[in-house]
């Protein structure tokens, strides 16, 4: 589990966020977050294949995280947890720093398999109240 220390080193530090599972309905937490992290200055993109082509909130989105160009440093996830190996998966492929479970999302084995990668694993987190709490 993530200590606070390594959580907001994680939010100081790395600053381009691929948002998996986002929804283009406002009301869903993925668009709300995403938004949050846009006007929090970070660079934001959206993964989810029924957007894939289009923007959100003036934001690329993409079918899969392999599709984004560029690194991506944290892979924050709105999946349901049997759905996070694939993700964990291409997280590790791409070579992320971060794979952040959102609230209520665990996968034992896809965590310890990232870990063992080389990502920093923080699960069962949003990833924005942290932020408004570790760092303002």
């Amino acid at each position: 589990m993530a200590t606070v220390t390594e959580i907001t080193a994680v939010l100081r530090t790395y600053r381009r966020v691929a948002v998996v599972g986002l929804s283009p309905n406002p009301t869903r937490p993925s668009h709300g977050i995403f938004e949050y992290l846009i006007q929090a200055g970070y660079d934001v993109v959206g993964v989810n294949p029924a957007l894939a082509g289009q923007e959100l909130l003036g934001r690329p989105c993409y079918a899969k995280l392999e599709d984004v160009p560029g690194p991506i440093d944290i892979v924050d996830v709105f999946r349901r947890s049997e759905e996070v190996p694939p993700v964990a998966d291409s997280a590790i492929a791409i070579r992320a720093k971060v794979l952040w479970l959102q609230d209520g999302v665990t996968h034992a084995a896809s965590e310890k398999k990232a870990q063992d990668a080389g990502l920093v694993v923080i699960s069962n987190r949003c990833i924005l109240r942290d932020h408004r709490n570790f760092i303002g």
